[in-house]
């Protein structure tokens, strides 16, 4: 058996128990795994399901121009189906997004935008202002609006929700869903609860997001607006996807927390997902007191851990966000650990010849070049060798005149692992403010921490 083109395996995703990251939760608890869609996201469906329905209606003409404000799932699922059905596609995105998911939207020849993300949604520099904007301006265009168009959640109510009802053979006694757009939750909802009624639908929400507190209170809070981390859910207005009525219960998950349990997925599950992932699993686990032994939750797990290797799975892009402590050292180590020795500068404007005898009499082999106290260059014993060798009479001429690029600064929560990868042959030192204080870390200074 064949497909006839990669839009038909979307779909029939399948359900894994998961054993270790829930251990302490009494029920059963079933991922459904959506990164088996040709996309690696959920998002394929809906995104298969508003080309179809717009095709239909003439929204959608042939050679036309699909114009999108995305996070980067759904741009994928219709970037795929237009190159199978011939379009063009224009995506906004936020630059809170990953480098990852842009880059793989042009590889299927999208074209992507990025605008900021700590703007309001009216703000015309909003990827949702954009993505309306080019939609007036390009001819022959259509934007699916994945927010508000009905086609996203009816997606789910006819794929994901039967497909869950039978997976667990109508067992399903709580559906877990990380809230963005709001049509997957919305959509297997309503499905599910007409089989069952008392199936308990639970939203996960980020803090910075409106969600949670609309649905407990009805009031739609901007003080509840804050810029967060989290990709993939939370949202600072009310898509009309999201149907409030079939969700029983939003909880927040942090962003450290959604961040750490990315990781912990894929370490103890052998599952590689997605940010929204980890705050869906670690919601449940805040949850665990609402299920009890014999119930069966299934959680959506929604798109693949590729698109996040430069963050969740990056370590120093989680300590520079004070999202991990473990027990490498790092820069206010290494510096802790050596002698306090007080750092030799050298002003631009001294001679080559002044800088030669500095470096005799100090026996070192490299020093920061400032300029009016601030570092702007180095020089090194092989700077002013190579610079001799070819013009003598240099030693009389000020060192700005063979300066090199400054050594790098790093802060100093910078692991040691990365701190050993900036140091080489062309750059053999880096350097750390400490207080007020420049400190710097050579390659005997790494090895000195690691022997102490």
């Amino acid at each position: 058996m064949w497909y006839n083109n990669i839009l038909e395996t979307i779909g029939q995703t399948p359900l894994v128990k998961l054993n270790k990251v829930t251990k302490d939760i009494p029920a059963t608890v079933l991922a459904k795994i959506e990164t088996t869609n040709p996309g690696n996201s959920i998002k394929d469906r809906m995104a298969l399901k508003m080309i179809e329905d717009a095709e239909k209606s003439g929204k959608l003409k042939p050679g036309g121009t699909i114009i999108e404000g995305t996070s980067g799932n759904t741009g994928m699922g219709l970037a795929i189906a237009a190159v199978i059905k011939g379009y063009k596609c224009i995506f906004t995105s936020t630059d809170k997004q990953s480098k990852e998911k842009f880059d793989a939207l042009r590889a299927f020849g999208a074209e992507v935008i990025v605008c900021p993300t700590n703007v309001e949604p009216e703000d015309p520099r909003s990827y949702y202002s954009v993505s309306s904007r080019l939609e007036r301006e390009v001819p022959n265009s259509w934007k699916p609006n994945q927010y508000d168009n009905l086609s996203n959640s009816q997606a789910h109510y006819e794929q994901t929700g039967p497909e869950i009802w039978e997976q667990t053979e109508g067992k399903i006694t709580h559906l877990v869903v990380g809230v963005g757009t709001g049509g997957t939750i919305s959509g297997t909802a309503r499905y599910l609860k007409e089989k069952n009624p008392n199936i308990q639908v639970l939203g996960i929400d980020t803090y910075g997001s409106v969600f949670k507190k609309y649905k407990e209170t009805g009031i739609m809070d901007k003080n509840e607006i804050y810029p967060y981390i989290t990709e993939g859910i939370g949202e600072d207005f009310l898509p009309q996807n999201v149907d409030f009525s079939l969700i029983d219960h939003f909880e927040k998950v942090t962003d450290k927390d959604a961040a750490l349990m990315t990781r912990e997925i894929a370490r103890k599950e052998g599952i590689f997902a997605g940010n929204s992932t980890g705050s869906a699993v670690a919601g449940t686990l805040q949850m665990k007191d609402r299920f009890k032994e014999g119930d069966v939750v299934v959680i959506i797990f929604p798109d693949h851990g590729t698109r996040y290797l430069g963050k969740m799975y990056n370590d120093d892009w989680l300590r520079d966000r004070g999202f991990l402590k473990d027990g490498k050292l790092t820069a206010h180590d290494i510096i802790n650990k050596k002698e306090y020795q007080e750092i030799i500068t050298i002003d631009c404007e001294k001679s080559v010849l002044e800088a030669i005898n500095t470096i005799k009499s100090l026996n070192i082999s490299q020093i920061p070049v400032t300029q009016k106290g601030m570092v702007i260059g180095k020089i090194t014993e092989s700077d002013i060798l190579d610079s001799l060798i070819e013009n003598p009479s240099i030693k009389s001429q000020p060192i700005k005149n063979i300066t090199t690029a400054p050594f790098p600064f790093v802060d100093l929560n910078t692991s040691i692992d990365k701190i050993s990868g900036m140091i080489n042959k062309d750059n053999i030192a880096v350097l750390v403010e400490d207080e007020g204080k420049i400190e710097i870390i050579t390659q005997y200074d790494i090895i000195n921490a690691i022997s102490a």
